[in-house]
């Protein structure tokens, strides 16, 4: 298969390091701990966009947002809309969330849908490009996740003491250390360690 117009990967490649991604470090280290869930059934959809600017990633979120929207959940769950060739930049890629937050509200979809950021370069408020802490929203490429809400909502009433997931995966990761994650991070593909 061919890379994309603005990438030098080919969907394939992309879709099958996310996979590692997703197998290695979300469910891995259970960073996540509904994701195993909807792995193993095979509800996630993998979009990978050929967009190289902001405005055709646009069209492609309000197109896989209305997909999702319509779907059964029971065989398409949450969607990744992963995006190579565009907002690589982590300050760039965090402006846009706002647009996203907005197509999901013209949609008319917000509080049945909602956009998760991933980024390889993800840098939370307050900590340093390298802190290990970052690494829960680390990912090979820049990815918007589509989830349902319902799933959530069910997912987190199943789940004990779920306010304590985010402290407990920056144990994890902090046991880990830098040096693990991108060791961690080597699996996914040549060009995901940070």
């Amino acid at each position: 298969m061919p890379p994309l117009p603005c990438s030098p990967e080919s969907e394939d490649t992309i879709v099958a390091r996310t996979r590692r991604w997703l197998e290695t470090a979300v469910i891995g280290l259970n960073l996540c701990p509904f994701a195993k869930a909807v792995h193993v059934r095979e509800q996630i959809g993998y979009r990978v966009s050929a967009a190289c600017s902001t405005a055709e990633l646009a069209d492609e979120l309000r197109d896989a947002l209305n997909t999702l929207a319509a779907a059964d959940p029971a065989k398409l769950d949450t969607i990744l809309l992963i995006h190579p060739g565009v907002l690589g930049d982590f300050h760039d890629y965090n402006a846009f969330l706002a647009q996203a937050d907005r197509i999901v509200r013209k949609l008319r979809l917000e509080g049945e849908l909602q956009v998760a950021s991933f980024h390889p370069d993800y840098q939370f408020a307050d900590t340093e490009a390298d802190d290990v802490d970052n690494a829960t929203n680390r990912s090979p490429y820049p990815m918007l996740h589509l989830l349902r809400e319902s799933s959530i909502e069910r997912a987190v009433a199943s789940y004990p003491d779920p306010e304590r997931i985010y402290a407990r995966n920056i144990d994890s990761l902090r046991k880990l250390g830098w040096t693990g994650w991108q060791t961690l991070a080597q699996s996914w593909g040549p060009t995901s360690a940070d």
